[in-house]
């Protein structure tokens, strides 16, 4: 098969949940056990970090990540999903996985596939554990996809848990309070492995100490150890304010991963690590600058708690207009979000732009449009993001503002050549 064939056959099985929801959720880790069995356990090849939490665990994932490269170590870094090229998912020391590769894993392991009944998520797992162990990484960093308990990346027994913080997400699968969500991401958390949580929340915090004295797990807070004022002392690459809690989260999981006797990360590699972050490990998406006169700019923030800080950080800028392009998918509370966000006021003048990810999931741009105008928000209807950031900038003046945001697939379409 061709590298495009490849990528279809693994697109044509049991679907990705990013594009159509519900109905590709397995809630069965034990197909990804099979596999890793029958691959010779690469899971067990290579020490790992394993990264769960609503939000920015992809952020502290490739900080991790990024800071080890700085250290010397080879490192491994599994996230999901991908923005614009599936290889992204997998990288040693911010290098994607080859096409080739990527060719051979299927083309060797499709009758494993189809014995198995296996997910896309469950093989691009499978794929990236059996790279890692092929390309003997020192280390790797392996971000949950979704929960923890569950998520098929929960075969690893990592020198280090994290779990970034807690938020209303995903509620059809992992439940409809933060101390439902918590227990299952607190699933992550293994016999005798330390354990460190980003946020002291008090409905979660609870569920993390009795899950963790189960399981002699050593558990400190983050953000007891750890208060960043400014994002800029450490990196000028990702400029969110909700980096601020990531950063933390950063700094005691890389004290904790000192206290192991073989892993040594002195001071300046910690510095460069976080201020490279970018460039060593490609990540996008988060506050990224995508155009200037006018500033545009894309964040991928789409729940409750990620939108609140993208909010934060507009409140800290100096421009006279914002273009709001937004668009999402439709298993968010999207009626919610929309009444978090700026309408047409005196104090942020806004202007909204609506339309949709070109995923299955997304939320048809009408339906999105009648839900605005219900809570008083209109805006001109497109069909494709690229069309809406054009008409956007068409209008804006060069010191106003172009936000793109609502859904990581919204921005994947805008960062697509």
């Amino acid at each position: 098969m061709t590298y495009q064939e490849t990528l279809d056959f693994m697109f044509a099985q049991l679907p990705m949940y990013h594009r159509i929801g519900a109905a590709a959720y397995k809630a069965d880790i034990q197909p990804t056990l099979d596999m890793m069995e029958a691959l010779g356990h690469p899971e067990r090849k290579f020490s790992s970090i394993h990264v769960a939490g609503t939000n920015g665990k992809g952020s502290v994932s490739h900080f991790l990540a990024s800071i080890l490269q700085e250290a010397g170590y080879k490192v491994g870094l599994y996230t999901s999903p991908h923005l614009v090229d599936f290889r992204e998912r997998i990288r040693i020391n911010g290098e994607m996985i080859p096409q080739q590769a990527v060719v051979d894993f299927v083309g060797e392991n499709r009758d494993l596939f189809d014995k198995l009944n296996l997910s896309f998520f469950e093989m691009t797992v499978g794929m990236a554990f059996d790279y890692f162990a092929r390309e003997q990484v020192d280390i790797a960093v392996i971000e949950v996809g979704m929960g923890g308990r569950l998520d098929s990346t929960n075969v690893i027994t990592p020198l280090l848990s994290i779990i970034t913080n807690i938020g209303l997400d995903h509620t059809q699968f992992l439940g409809d309070t933060l101390e439902k969500i918590a227990g299952e991401k607190a699933g992550i958390i293994k016999e005798g492995v330390p354990v460190v949580i980003g946020e002291t929340q008090p409905e979660t915090a609870p569920v993390f100490l009795r899950t963790a004295a189960e399981r002699h797990a050593p558990v400190t807070f983050a953000d007891q150890h750890y208060v960043v004022d400014d994002v800029s002392r450490y990196t000028e690459e990702l400029t969110g304010e909700y980096q601020k809690k990531n950063i933390a989260t950063v700094l005691e999981a890389v004290e904790v991963l000192r206290k192991c006797d073989q892993w040594s990360v002195t001071s300046d590699q910690l510095r460069r690590g976080l201020s490279r972050v970018v460039t060593n490990t490609h990540l996008h998406g988060r506050w990224q600058t995508i155009g200037h006169e006018p500033l545009t700019i894309c964040e991928t923030a789409h729940n409750e708690p990620g939108v609140r800080s993208m909010l934060g950080k507009l409140e800290t800028m100096t421009f006279k207009r914002l273009h709001l392009v937004y668009g999402c998918v439709n298993d968010k509370d999207f009626r919610h979000i929309l009444q978090l966000l700026p309408a047409t006021h005196d104090t942020l003048p806004t202007k909204w732009y609506f339309t949709q990810p070109s995923v299955p999931r997304g939320l048809p741009v009408d339906d999105l449009a009648a839900a605005a105008a219900g809570i008083g928000i209109e805006g001109p209807r497109f069909k494709t993001v690229k069309e809406a950031i054009a008409a956007a900038r068409a209008v804006a003046d060069p010191d106003d503002l172009v936000l793109v945001t609502g859904s990581i697939f919204l921005v994947a379409d805008a960062l697509q050549d």
